[in-house]
């Protein structure tokens, strides 16, 4: 076996390891806004309807349980990577053209990423795959 043969055999088991990496980094956000865990300055206050960041947050939480989990990946990774399309044009492009300058880099990673995961799928290590599994069955 050459070294892309074994590294192509490792495809499947790493996107599910992105996957549930980013999924949980995600869903930090979303407790951070909803939750005040973990503290910092970017902590919220909670649920307040008012403020579109809440929004998000509940977005951030819930998608990136789903996402972790792999459960309703590629729906999940639809309205996550709009909603951060969403966040980088309404809360980082006004403030400067540069994404590094603005702050929106993550915005713009996620965005892409969950992009990918609509069309890659959740990979083997998902609860997704567990149910095609069990259906196969």
């Amino acid at each position: 076996m050459d070294r892309t043969s074994a590294l192509d055999s490792w495809r499947p088991r790493i996107l599910s390891i992105v996957r549930i990496v980013s999924g949980l980094i995600f869903m930090a956000h979303g407790t951070q806004k909803l939750l005040g865990f973990p503290g910092g300055e970017r902590a919220g206050s909670g649920l307040a309807f008012d403020n579109p960041g809440a929004f998000a947050g509940i977005i951030e939480l819930f998608c990136g349980l789903l996402i972790t989990l792999g459960l309703f990946t590629r729906p999940a990774a639809f309205l996550a990577s709009g909603t951060m399309a969403v966040a980088y044009w309404i809360a980082h492009a006004p403030q400067n053209f540069f994404p590094v300058n603005n702050g929106g880099d993550a915005a713009i990673l996620y965005c892409f990423l969950f992009l990918y995961f609509v069309f890659a799928g959740p990979g083997p290590w998902s609860l997704d795959a567990s149910w095609r599994r069990g259906k196969a069955a």
